[in-house]
């Protein structure tokens, strides 16, 4: 092979989505997250694994630090609550459920 000649580099094109779009699915969770603040640490762990990342948490000296949840999109799956270091989330029946 000649050292002048050099692979070609094939590129393929195609149809690339350019919006993506998510339907609300918190409508049919059962039960939600609740944070205890007063054990909270702010640690982040929580947000790090959540799978739908709908938790944002906001550190210390920071306006509206704490907790975020977006209860639009979470399915209640209690990752949070399972990875929690100081066992601050618990799993609460959803509002309306008996």
């Amino acid at each position: 092979m000649n050292s002048s000649t050099t692979s070609k580099k094939k590129y393929l094109l195609g149809p690339c989505a350019l919006v993506f779009d998510s339907s609300k699915t918190g409508a049919w969770r059962v039960v939600r997250p609740k944070v205890d603040m007063e054990k909270c640490i702010l640690c982040g762990i929580c947000e790090k694994h959540c799978p739908t990342n709908i938790i944002e948490v906001i550190k210390k000296n920071q306006p509206d630090a704490g907790v975020h949840f977006d209860f639009d999109y979470c399915k209640g799956c209690g990752i949070c609550a399972n990875v929690c270091p100081k066992e601050a989330i618990s799993m609460v029946p959803e509002k309306g459920e008996h």
